[in-house]
């Protein structure tokens, strides 16, 4: 083996987990070496704690190497296809593998051929590697980096490199290159754009798992902007009819100076991502504010027109827009708790605007928002306002907020004062005229006719002779 080491003062295995390097050196006594490989290696690099742990096992034949792992801890095979063993030792996981070669047999993301070799070189074995700075190797015990393509040079510089033709042989990499540019803030080298390109023809055969998997992880990243722009330089953004529109979608310049619906967009989805970080927010939250940001604009495109002012103008482009975003979100496999979630805040995204807030206004607006709801419509108000120039001085539906925390309806819709039970106890016989009856004293709650359970009542008794 051809030992083309580096130190990096970056990198040490001081902070590495103990039990980490003892299986490295158990591995080193049987004559073997371990390698930390890929995502770990990078986020390390990064100054980040490592969330995974990868180890590329060389010198080892399998079942020696199984044997070995197995005085260790808890094994399995996960993936036996590729030579991968998981480990469970000292509550730590590690993905254990032998290097392998991999060769195109069929299209699609899965028609791939394995061959694990132990003594295979570990420039050979980083060629099946995606991305430059995914294909780097770092040795726990000496502290060494083996960067074959320059990985190190290109997470400095902010650009995302293919590191072979290889590329081409797995149509989900364009995807993966989307949300690694918004993770890490990187942008698409020109060659490995015309790679994506080249994959488009392939990209029906995406399981809808997959590709969620990768929308999920932009969404959940801090500059998704990075990521869309990736998206539309691989030339990917055609995959996505509801959101290429927006891209020359020019918009009225005194409330848009930044430029068109694409744009606008990006800030937005940055904004969103920026909120959430200030405010610590967790996964879901984040990932259902930045799709609703990459959402609350798709209408626009085909609401907008030049008015008789010569103003630019979109009357409707909320309401447009839910159909839209319904598309898209089936389109990238999102899951229907978010998609419900995400149509009525797009819906509402400009409610704030058509007038001041009362308490009848809350009301009906946190009913409407369900299952989503006034707070999280306002953050969403917040990184809309916020994802453009100037941004305003103050949150634009602070006010709506304010006032929903008073009536404690930030959270959720009212709780119904007129109940089935309560009827059934003032005489009304079951049926569906109770279901109707519900219903219309839900909507003169939430126009404050009803306000507790004696209103409630007298309503019902006011409301029952002209029902029957």
């Amino acid at each position: 083996m051809t030992d083309q080491t580096s130190k990096v003062g970056l990198l040490s295995s001081t902070s590495l987990p103990a039990r980490l390097m003892t299986l490295c050196n158990q591995i080193a006594q049987t004559g073997g070496r371990g390698w930390l490989v890929g995502g770990s290696v990078r986020d390390m690099l990064l100054g980040h704690p490592p969330k995974d742990f990868d180890l590329e096992v060389y010198g080892i034949e399998a079942k020696a190497l199984e044997t070995l792992l197995k005085t260790m801890g808890r094994t399995e095979a996960v993936g036996r296809q590729f030579g991968i063993l998981k480990l469970w030792t000292g509550g730590l996981e590690i993905d254990v593998a032998l290097p392998r070669t991999e060769r195109k047999t069929a299209s699609g993301h899965c028609g791939f051929a394995i061959h694990t070799d132990p003594y295979l070189s570990p420039e050979k074995a980083c060629l099946r590697r995606d991305f430059s700075i995914n294909a780097m190797m770092f040795d726990p015990l000496t502290c060494s980096l083996l960067d074959f393509h320059n990985g190190q040079r290109d997470l400095k510089a902010g650009i995302l490199r293919h590191v072979s033709s290889a590329f081409a042989e797995d149509p989900l990499r364009p995807l993966r290159a989307v949300q690694f540019a918004a993770r890490f803030k990187l942008t698409l080298e020109k060659d490995t754009a015309d790679l994506c390109r080249s994959l488009l023809a392939e990209a029906d055969k995406l399981p809808p798992s997959r590709i969620w998997d990768e929308w999920k992880k932009w969404a959940l990243s801090q500059h998704p902007s990075y990521g869309l722009s990736a998206l539309a330089e691989s030339g990917w953004l055609v995959r996505y009819p509801e959101l290429e529109p927006m891209m020359g979608c020019e918009q009225e310049p005194h409330w848009h100076p930044e430029g068109d619906v694409w744009k606008h967009t990006l800030q937005v989805c940055d904004q969103a991502a920026n909120l959430c970080t200030r405010k610590e927010l967790n996964d879901e939250t984040r990932m259902l504010l930045v799709l609703s940001s990459l959402c609350h604009d798709v209408g626009k495109p085909d609401t907008s027109f030049v008015n008789d002012q010569g103003r630019i103008c979109s009357p409707g482009h909320a309401e447009v827009g839910v159909d839209i975003s319904r598309s898209f979100l089936k389109r990238i496999a999102a899951p229907l708790r978010l998609t419900d979630m995400i149509l009525p805040l797009v819906k509402e995204h400009i409610t704030h605007l058509h007038g001041e807030p009362t308490e009848r206004a809350v009301r009906r607006l946190a009913d409407r928002l369900t299952p989503a709801n006034i707070e999280l419509w306002e953050m969403l108000v917040e990184a809309d306002a916020s994802g453009r120039h100037p941004a305003p001085a103050s949150r634009p539906a602070l006010g709506w907020l304010k006032l929903a925390e008073e009536l404690k309806h930030q959270h959720n819709r009212p709780e119904p004062l007129l109940t089935g039970q309560m009827l059934l106890d003032l005489g009304e016989k079951p049926g569906p005229g109770m279901g109707e009856i519900i219903s219309k004293a839900y909507q003169a709650q939430l126009d404050g006719t009803i306000s507790d359970k004696h209103s409630a009542v007298q309503w019902y008794n006011d409301f029952r002779p002209w029902s029957q």
